[in-house]
Formats: structure tokens, sequence, C-alpha cells
């Protein structure tokens, strides 16, 4: 495993971030990934040399429950020896129905999730505090005086943002400049190799040196290559894939570019002797213009293993601009 600056900051993260989005998820009444089905991921990508851990004080049912997950495992370990992310903005169930504050990015919500957050993980800081969306309610100067405040209280390193528009995140920038506050370091958006629609957000964050860590690194697992394309264009997958369970992965990831970077992915994967998520990781993690850590959000050991497994290989220029033209190329 290599490791490399998180942006401009001066922590060093791994090349994959683990995404724990699913620990104490429930589809029905199943847990889809339980406290030892988690513990055992977690070893899985500590044994692989990942050090760069992604949650949410909302993820899990009941909420907080990934947290609780996670600060379980980190009670056998040197904490120092991993870089925790967690975020804040939604409504957090623990406390019942939500009230009119019980939500945003205001003084007054930052203020009372932090210490959940905190406890839940068993540490008395975070490596990076996302804001989870934007708040159109609240001014952003409340918002990073605030994040600025735990920072230089030290229950937080660096601030990032997740999910917003490029202007959204200019404005941000430019307020913390302006005003002298913590700037965010880390971003978090959708993004991965058959992705259209960030190029601007990108440029920002490849202007202002921001670390981008993108989820959903490989289209829902449509650049795994487990699925075979329908006479419609459509993606069909085996029982239990996102595809027959989920109603919008259809139109989230499914298009003549995603069908024609996936061709590219495999026929790398093919000259490499790697698989198409190896690839197609490898490919963000080799992105020329901004520092890119892709979260990976694997459901079993084996999954885990093949995405470490894209550490462990390079792309050529040439078969880095294959993939690259494959998404830029004209559907007509």
């Amino acid at each position: 495993m290599n490791y490399r600056q998180l942006g401009s900051t001066g922590t060093k993260v791994s090349e994959l971030c683990f995404g724990t989005w699913r620990f104490g998820m429930r589809s029905g009444d199943v847990v889809e990934t339980g406290r030892d089905e988690a513990h055992e991921l977690l070893d899985a990508f500590e044994a692989g040399g990942g050090n760069f851990i992604d949650t949410a004080n909302v993820y899990g049912n009941p909420n907080g429950t990934s947290e609780e997950y996670i600060g379980d495992w980190l009670a056998e370990r040197d904490r120092e020896d991993f870089v925790l992310a967690s975020k804040v903005y939604f409504p957090f169930d623990g406390w019942g129905e939500p009230g009119p504050n019980d939500s945003g990015l205001s003084r007054k919500h930052i203020r009372a999730q932090i210490e959940g957050t905190l406890d839940r993980l068993g540490t008395d800081y975070l490596d990076v505090y996302y804001i989870h969306r934007w708040d159109d309610e609240t001014p952003i100067e409340e918002t990073l005086s605030t994040l600025t405040e735990l920072v230089d209280e030290g229950k937080v390193n660096y601030l990032g943002a997740s999910t917003m528009a490029a202007w959204q995140l200019t404005k941000a920038l430019w307020t913390s400049d302006v005003e002298g506050l913590q700037r965010f370091d880390v971003t978090q958006p959708m993004y991965h190799a058959a992705y259209e629609e960030v190029d601007d957000y990108l440029d920002v964050c490849a202007d202002q040196d921001l670390a981008v860590c993108p989820y959903s690194p490989l289209a829902g697992g449509f650049l795994t290559g487990k699925y075979e394309r329908g006479e419609d264009g459509s993606a069909v997958g085996p029982d239990g894939s996102r595809a027959t369970l989920v109603d919008y992965f259809q139109d989230a990831y499914v298009s003549e570019t995603s069908w024609r970077v996936l061709d590219a992915i495999e026929a790398v994967a093919d000259d490499l002797g790697a698989t198409p998520a190896q690839v197609a990781l490898r490919f963000l993690i080799e992105q020329r213009d901004f520092t890119c850590i892709p979260i990976v959000g694997a459901r079993t050991v084996d999954q885990m293993e093949d995405n470490l497994g894209a550490t462990e290989i390079s792309l050529s220029t040439d078969q880095y601009d294959r993939i690259a033209d494959a998404r830029a190329a004209d559907d007509e």
C-alpha cells in the first residue's frame, strides 16, 4: 500500500478509503453488515495497509450504528494509526422525532452532533469532519465559524465538503479566505470513470488543491463487469444485484458512455491480468489534475481484497488515455 498527502494537508492516507455506510444498515428485517461482518471487513482493510475510514453520524439503523461498530473495533488498536472521517447535516434519529433544530449546519446542530460522534467512535477528535450536504437555510459564515471553533478546540483536524455544487464550494472557500476561517481541504462527490457531470466541481478542487474522495467509484457495481447488456441498453445482473434492487440504478449508472467506458476498462484489465474493479479504481487513483482517494464500500472480505488489489497495479499512459477517451467520445 502506498500513502499519499490528503490534498494540501500534511496527513498521509492510504490510496483507498473504506466507506462504512452499510454498517448496521437494515433491509427489511435483515442487517446488511452486522458487527462481526463489519469487523472482518475492517480487519481485511487494515491487513491490506488501509488507514483511512469514512463514516457518518446517520449511517446504520438506528443512526450511529456505523460509528459504534468502528469505535468498538478501534478500542483494540492504536487510534493514531488511522485517519477517521465522519459527517454532519441530517436529522439523527436517536433523538426521536426531529425538531426544528435537529438537522442542518447551524451552530446549534453541529455542536449537538459532534460530541455523540466522538463518543461513539471512542476518540477525542476526528481527522476529517464533512458537511454532509449544503444548508440553504444557514449562512455559510455560521457553519464555517462553528467548524473553525472545533478545529481550534482540537476536536477536528480538517474540514470536508460532501455533495454540493461547484458554486457552493467556491463560495465556501472564498468565505473562509475573506473571513479568516478554516477552509475545506477534502471533498466527497460522486465520481467514477464513466461519470460526466462534475467537471466544474473538479476544476475547483484541482485549482484549490483539495483532495477528492469520491463515493460510488465503481458506479454502484456497474464497473465491476458483472452486468450484461440488455437489448434496450439496460444492465442485466444476477438476482440480488443493485440493478435488481435499486430503482434508480439504471438512470444513475447506465448509459452509452458507461458501456463504452466499461469496454475500455475490461480491455485494460485483460492486458494487466487484473479485474475490472481494480482498473476502475486505479484510474481514479491516478487522476492527473487532483489527488483522488476513492471510497470503496466492499460488502465481503473477497470484495475488499479485490478492491485492495487496485493499489498493486499501475496504468500506462496509453491505458489511462483509453479509459479517458472512452468517456469523452461522442455518443453519436
